[in-house]
């Protein structure tokens, strides 16, 4: 093959999800089979990438200079802020409906074995934001391992303002809906067992 072809394969496989295979058939994909539509793909990714950031509040993604539509929504809850790791985590939150406050998107995690620590995620203006806002609540939905433990921790006992009182919870971890208690690990049975609530509320 080309080596414009060979860029643009190496480009497409360094994104998340995809090996070489899949960038080759993506690839081959709009060069030959949606030649049309090429022209429209490349726009789309050049306005995005001009156009879009993440908003200086919460760290979603927004217009440049704008706020994300979460923080500008005067409908939401402020007192209450869901902290999540990734932006993909406050889409799967917001398309639950379950969720009628505010997020603040980390962009990663606390990991001391990779050498990320707390200035390489988004906390900058998180304990600036949790006064402004006056924030009563915050929910941690970080991936139940050891990193985002530690982050949880680190953001609860380093971040919080100690004149006030702020309820700090964690999402439950547990049994997807449908799922069957013979065939979970021994890690999701535990976290099932630890977030059990009263059954008669």
């Amino acid at each position: 093959m080309s080596e414009p072809f060979d860029d643009l394969v190496a480009a497409l496989k360094a994104l998340p999800g995809l090996g070489k295979r899949s960038a080759e058939r993506i690839a081959v994909h709009l060069l030959v089979g949606e030649r049309d539509r090429l022209a429209n793909f490349t726009r789309s990714l050049e306005v995005a990438a001009r156009e879009i950031d993440r908003c200086p509040d919460c760290g979603n993604l927004a217009r440049t200079g704008q706020r994300c539509s979460v923080c500008a929504d005067a409908s939401r809850n402020e007192q209450s802020l869901c902290v999540v790791e990734k932006i993909q985590d406050l889409v799967a939150i917001e398309e639950a409906g379950s969720w009628k406050g505010l997020y603040h998107v980390l962009h990663g995690k606390l990991s001391p074995l990779q050498n990320r620590g707390p200035e390489d995620v988004n906390l900058e203006n998180f304990s600036e934001r949790v006064e402004k806002l006056g924030v009563t609540e915050i929910v941690f939905a970080l991936s139940n391992d050891i990193e985002g433990e530690a982050t949880c921790h680190y953001i609860a006992e380093t971040l919080l303002p100690s004149n006030r009182e702020i309820r700090t919870t964690r999402i439950g971890f547990g049994l997807p809906s449908g799922g069957d208690v013979t065939y979970a690990d021994s890690v999701t049975l535990r976290s099932a067992m630890e977030a059990r609530r009263d059954f008669r509320k």
